[in-house]
């Protein structure tokens, strides 16, 4: 399944906010500096969907706020 967030980095905390269009609203903690804050986002989403963090990639959108991630198992 994929899934189009929208990341705000450096945020107060870490929680996932889902949108009127299906895409989901991530805020986290960790600075975007050296895939920081892509790692605690697949962390984030993997607990929310309640699958292992090795199944969470983040395939579009790497370097940008707008991003594609693929959970799989679900």
């Amino acid at each position: 399944m994929r899934i189009n967030i929208k990341v705000h980095a450096r945020s107060k905390r870490d929680c996932i906010t889902v949108q009127p269009d299906g895409s989901l609203k991530v805020d986290v903690k960790a600075p975007p500096v050296d895939g920081a804050a892509n790692e605690a986002i697949c962390e984030l989403i993997a607990d929310h969907f309640k699958v292992h963090k090795r199944d969470v990639e983040v395939v579009l959108g790497s370097t940008s706020n707008k991003k594609v991630v693929e959970v799989r198992g679900k």
